[in-house]
């Protein structure tokens, strides 16, 4: 992975263990601190796709706060994040309404419904806390459904024909959510179709919110565009705009440094590691995708071919086929390139497996702090 000293993190982690690198992590902040400087925007962290919270005095030097779903993550960012804090859910229990109108700067709705419904108890709070609609543009630009809050019959957004008829009486700001892991011109086109749907109610907002999945922070992103295109809404309608990337926060900060257990073979050399897909990586079996690892490369393209599978008794805990120059054996190490998000967020204790250490890595000190390590007790208290 360009910039991560690999080579000194093998030796000083722990395994199984993710390490951030903040060298790279303050990289990322730099280049969506620019965007902000240029804009005018306000970039949120999401935190369903990174909650490290260790780093995030780091982090709110440059973003100006977080994006929850639920009342959980709201606090999190409440107590340790200490900026604005923007809430949304596809549906909330009055208890939730309650919790997020004492934590939350903006509080988005799913739905007139629920905006009716709990009206009297957001009303009290008119002023404190900014009262949203999340919308759907009906424009997929999706390539995995299970990932696409575009797909046929999303429950994520209300569309436009939902909007006849009703009373948008309290409602500051509209914020759709359309991208996943994209570039700028995804977006440029969701704009465009966000406009036609719905211009006709900006002039009586106060902020836009362009959601999350876009990957500001990755070679090609069209930048100049993205400025462009923050500063048009801006100066036609007058609103403030926000854009709550997870991803782009975290991307190419992180790796998941494993072990591998044993070799077996059942028609194929088979290494056993005490990493796990379904506990430590779920979304390789859930988008699915396949992870780069420094030092493999595609089956039979080397000398050396493995399946990699976790320790688990799930019979797909399976990460994937690679080959290596050097054969593996129990005690070598193996490093999953750009595991910071969507990773420790997800992780389960399912059969008992191990969680990773949670790491720093400082480049200019040369330092990687453990700073989390969990145990049984961990496990246990997740049951009863």
């Amino acid at each position: 992975m360009t910039g991560i000293d690999i080579n000194t993190i093998l030796q000083l982690s722990p395994s199984p263990a993710y390490v951030v690198d903040l060298g790279r992590l303050r990289h990322n902040l730099a280049i969506l601190d620019n965007v902000q400087q240029r804009s005018g925007a306000k970039i949120l962290l999401a935190l369903k796709a990174f909650s490290m919270w260790s780093v995030f005095p780091l982090v709110r030097q440059t973003l100006h706060g977080v994006c929850a779903s639920s009342p959980w993550e709201a606090r999190l960012g409440k107590e340790e994040f200490c900026r604005e804090v923007h809430s949304f859910a596809a549906a909330f229990k009055e208890s939730d309404i309650v919790e997020l109108l004492e934590i939350s700067n903006h509080l988005v709705f799913n739905s007139f419904d629920q905006l009716e419904r709990f009206r009297p108890l957001w009303e009290r709070e008119h002023g404190r806390v900014s009262i949203g609609l999340r919308v759907n543009p009906e424009h997929s630009e999706g390539h995995t459904e299970i990932y696409d809050p575009c797909a046929p019959k999303s429950r994520l957004g209300i569309p436009r024909r939902e909007f006849e008829g009703r009373s948008l009486s309290g409602v500051e700001g509209l914020h759709f959510h359309t991208l996943c892991e994209q570039l700028f011109e995804p977006l440029e086109r969701t704009a465009k179709v966000f406009e036609e749907s719905f211009g006709e109610f900006l002039p009586g907002m106060k902020w836009i919110n362009f959601g999350g999945g876009h990957h500001i922070t990755r070679e090609g992103y069209d930048i100049d565009g993205l400025v462009e295109l923050i500063r048009y809404f801006k100066g036609k309608y007058g609103v403030e705009v926000y854009l709550e990337p997870g991803e782009a926060v975290a991307i190419g900060t992180g790796i998941l440094v494993g072990e591998v257990l044993d070799v077996v073979n059942n028609g194929m050399d088979i290494a056993i590691l005490d990493i796990s897909a379904t506990c430590h990586m779920p979304d390789i079996l859930e988008m699915p995708y396949r992870p780069v690892i420094d030092g493999g490369f595609d089956p039979g393209e080397k000398a050396h071919t493995y399946r990699l599978g976790g320790a688990s008794c799930l019979a797909g805990d399976v990460i994937g086929d690679w080959s290596f120059e050097k054969p593996l054996k129990a005690g070598v190490r193996l490093v999953f390139e750009d595991m910071a998000h969507y990773t420790m967020v997800k992780t389960t204790t399912f059969n008992g497996i191990q969680l990773p250490h949670i790491c720093t890595y400082e480049p200019e000190t040369g330092q990687l702090k453990v700073v989390r390590s969990f145990g049984y007790e961990d496990f246990k208290q997740r049951l009863s």
